[in-house]
C-alpha cells in the first residue's frame, strides 16, 4: 500500500496550492480519502474527506469554503484545492484512507464535522507554509 502526496510549497498568505495524493495497493474506491495535517508542536488535524465514490464531501469548519476536495477513481488519485491561504494553514498535510468516514459532533446547537478515529493508510506527507 503506497499513498504519496505531493504538490507542497511556500505560499504567501491568500495564494493557492493544489495538492494531489496518488495510491495503490489497495482498491480506492472502497475507501474515504482524507486529508490531515500537522502542524509544527501540535497533533493531527483531520481537514476534509470524501466518499469512495466522490460523491459527498466534508470539511473542518476551519477550511470549509476555502478548501476543496476531489477524486479520480480511475487514476487513483485525490486533489486538495487551498485558496485564501492563511499562515494558520501552515502544516505537514497527509492523504490517508479509511473505510470510516467522519462523524458529526453538536454541542450547544452548533455542530461540525470531524474524523476522530485511526486511518487504515496514510502518506508521508507535503509541507505546506503560509508566509511573506
Amino acid at each position: 500500500v503506497e499513498l504519496v502526496e505531493s504538490g507542497g510549497g511556500l505560499v504567501q498568505p491568500g495564494g493557492s496550492l493544489r495538492l494531489s495524493c496518488s495510491a495503490s495497493g489497495f482498491t480506492f474506491s472502497d475507501y474515504y480519502i482524507n486529508w490531515v495535517r500537522q502542524a509544527p508542536g501540535k497533533g493531527l488535524e483531520w481537514v476534509s474527506s470524501i466518499t469512495g465514490p466522490g460523491d459527498v464531501t466534508y470539511y473542518a469548519d476551519s477550511v470549509k469554503d476555502r478548501f476543496t476536495i476531489s477524486r479520480d477513481n480511475a487514476k487513483n488519485t485525490v486533489t486538495l484545492q487551498m485558496n485564501s491561504l492563511k499562515s494558520e494553514d501552515t502544516a505537514l498535510y497527509y492523504c490517508a484512507a479509511d473505510s470510516r468516514g467522519p462523524l458529526q459532533y453538536c454541542r450547544r446547537g452548533y455542530c461540525y464535522w470531524d474524523h476522530r478515529s485511526e486511518y487504515t493508510y496514510r502518506g508521508q506527507g507535503t509541507q505546506v507554509t503560509v508566509s511573506l
